[in-house]
């Protein structure tokens, strides 16, 4: 029987790329079917107050990036965090990533809110833990397309750091053997990241910013590690199949 994973789509592909690539939702699916995953998915867009009937109506979950910010506690943000709690007594796997990976941190107690260090744009490295084996044979670290001016400033006590780089410090995150989180995108290629840093460049990401991430973007070597973390996402949502 096919893994059953619930996408929690938090937020929505800016307008004028969403023809071309997709929603966030789609962008998972397209991702997981190129490493070799073939899951069933129900797609439910929380931001529009459309959340499953129970934690148990899908066997893992994944909790999507979004433009909203954790902090603006708005009464969708609550339910959200209400179910991410409830999926996690329930004992089913979720995956989250950006602001998934903020509002998982709230949820559980953390702070999230503006980095000093402004914009995280472009193709970043993280350095995983010692230890932490999941990636793949001899890596060391990851890199991943990064949009971000939140993340995580204090993490909850509960939460395992398994990545970090200098410009963010809990990369990724794990809850016990139940939730998986990264901040940066592994469903975004090198092309939606040059779309989207072109989209939003003096609006609302600075133009130095954005120009710094253009030029790394544009090397010919410019490449992620999405596939690799895509395995390592669907081992954990595939924890006790």
């Amino acid at each position: 029987m096919s893994l059953k994973v619930g996408i929690l789509a938090a937020g929505i592909t800016p307008d004028d790329l969403l023809p071309e690539f997709g929603s966030y939702a789609e962008m998972f699916k397209r991702l997981f079917k190129r490493a070799g995953y073939t899951f069933e998915y129900l797609t439910f867009d929380v931001r529009d107050d459309d959340f499953p009937a129970s934690a148990k109506d899908c066997d893992a979950w994944i909790v999507t990036g979004s433009k909203a910010n954790v902090y603006e506690d708005l009464p969708w943000m609550r339910r959200l965090k209400s179910l991410i709690l409830e999926i996690y007594k329930a004992d089913l796997p979720t995956v989250g990533i950006c602001f998934g990976h903020q509002i998982i941190a709230e949820a559980f107690g953390g702070n999230v809110n503006k980095d000093p260090g402004g914009w995280g744009v472009g193709l970043h490295r993280y350095e995983l833990v010692p230890d932490t084996g999941e990636v793949g044979a001899g890596m060391t670290g990851f890199t991943l397309s990064a949009m971000h001016q939140d993340q995580v400033l204090v993490k909850p006590e509960s939460a395992k750091v398994l990545a970090h780089s200098p410009f963010c410090p809990f990369a990724a995150l794990q809850y016990d053997d139940r939730i998986l989180t990264f901040q940066a995108h592994p469903e975004f290629d090198v092309t939606f990241e040059t779309r989207l840093v072109e989209h939003l460049r003096g609006k609302p990401v600075p133009k130095d910013k954005a120009d710094q991430a253009l030029e790394g973007l544009t090397l010919p070597s410019a490449a992620t590690d999405s596939t690799a973390i895509a395995h390592w996402m669907a081992n954990f949502l595939q924890r006790g199949e």
